[in-house]
C-alpha cells in the first residue's frame, strides 16, 4: 500500500509542476496532495507542523495567483479586460501551439493587449497594460513553479529518507 501512496504521491507532484504553468489546474495545493499522500505511508512519520506549513503556502499561492496579475494590469495602467484578455491568450497558447513554446508567452501578451483595445486604450496604453499583465503572469507562473518544485524536491527528501522501509519488500 505504501508504494501505491508513493506512486500516486509522484503523480500529484508532477501534475502540480503541471498546474503552475496550466490556469485550469491548481499547481501547489496538487504538489501538497502529493505531500499529503507521503506522509500517509506507514514508513513515513506524520509531521503536522510541516503538513500545515506546506498547505497554508499552498493556499495562498492560489490566491497570490489570482492577484498579482490584477496588480501588474492596475500598476500598468490597465482593466479587467487586459487581465480577462492574458487568461484567454492562456488559453489559447495551451489547445493552439502556432508559436510552439514561445506562445506561452506570445499569446498570453496578445491577450491583454486585445483586451485593452477591446477596452478602448489607444495602441500605446494596450501595450504597456499588456505588458504589466504579462508581467504579473509570469511572477504567479514563477511563483507557483517555484513552490511546485521545492515541494518535489522536499517529496524526493523524504522519499530517500525512508526508501528502506517504504520499499522493503
Amino acid at each position: 500500500m505504501d508504494i501505491l501512496l508513493v506512486v500516486f504521491g509522484f503523480v500529484f507532484m508532477l501534475v502540480g509542476i503541471l498546474g503552475s504553468f496550466l490556469p485550469v489546474l491548481p499547481g501547489p495545493p496538487l504538489s501538497w496532495i502529493g505531500l499529503l499522500l507521503l506522509y500517509l505511508t506507514k514508513a513515513v512519520t506524520n509531521n503536522w507542523w510541516v503538513l500545515g506549513v506546506t498547505l497554508v503556502i499552498a493556499l495562498v499561492i492560489v490566491v497570490l495567483d489570482y492577484i498579482i496579475p490584477v496588480m501588474g494590469t492596475k500598476r500598468f495602467g490597465g482593466s479587467k479586460k487586459g487581465v480577462i484578455g492574458t487568461t484567454v491568450g492562456l488559453v489559447v497558447a495551451i489547445f493552439l501551439p502556432i508559436f510552439g513554446i514561445f506562445g506561452i508567452i506570445i499569446w498570453p501578451f496578445l491577450g491583454a493587449f486585445v483586451g485593452e483595445l477591446i477596452n478602448r486604450a489607444d495602441h500605446q496604453t494596450a501595450a504597456k497594460a499588456a505588458f504589466g499583465s504579462f508581467l504579473g503572469f509570469l511572477t504567479g507562473t514563477f511563483i507557483k513553479f517555484l513552490v511546485a518544485m521545492i515541494y518535489l524536491g522536499l517529496f524526493i527528501k523524504i522519499l530517500i529518507q525512508h526508501s528502506s522501509e517504504i520499499f522493503a519488500f
